[in-house]
């Protein structure tokens, strides 16, 4: 008995295993998913190389499509409006200074930075970044854009904020506090 495959010359042979050796990565890799081991829940660690390219992949976008727009041009009120937006739009997942995380950060995958915590702080990024960041949000990762919700000047005076935020006056602090709650203010 002959086998139908011996008889070819070795460049044909070459080529199917060729072929049948760059199948069986997308096969496995589709297995792994389907079957329901790949980590989806926000408890799980990252998949292998995941956070090498999802950091890649915004770094080198980020870089390429950030604004640049020096610091200096952004006057105390600008960061005072910064920070009611902040208090507004980003403090439930991203948190205040000197406060405990939000149970919102606590239970999100990937870790939510506490953006006005030292350890946190984006204050050695270019304000271009945080403003593209803003402005159109990071997939799979909890970040929404908000150019549909904030005018680009309101997304400047956030990025200011988030830029200088280890050396912000004092009337633009005491708005970062935590809202006070009074019992007797009916909730809409």
């Amino acid at each position: 008995m002959v086998v139908w495959w011996l008889p070819l010359n070795p460049t044909v042979r070459f080529l199917l295993g060729v072929v049948v050796g760059f199948s069986i990565l997308p096969t496995a890799l589709y297995l792994y998913v389907a079957t329901g081991h790949a980590p989806v829940a926000t408890a799980d660690a990252a998949m292998p190389m995941e956070t090498f390219f999802a950091k890649l992949g915004r770094k080198s976008r980020i870089e390429a499509e950030q604004p640049k727009r020096d610091l200096a041009t952004f006057s105390t009120a600008d960061l005072a409006s910064g920070a009611d937006i902040y208090q507004k739009e980003c403090a439930f997942c991203h948190g205040l200074p000197n406060q405990p995380k939000t149970h919102a950060a606590k239970g999100m995958f990937p870790h939510v930075p506490q953006l006005l915590d030292k350890e946190d702080m984006v204050t050695d990024d270019p304000v271009g970044e945080s403003f593209w960041k803003v402005k159109n949000g990071i997939r799979l990762s909890g970040m929404p854009g908000f150019k549909e919700s904030l005018s680009e000047t309101q997304i400047w005076q956030v990025s200011a904020l988030l830029a200088k935020a280890d050396q912000l006056p004092p009337e633009v602090t005491v708005k970062l506090q935590p809202k006070s709650l009074n019992i007797n203010t009916p909730v809409k």
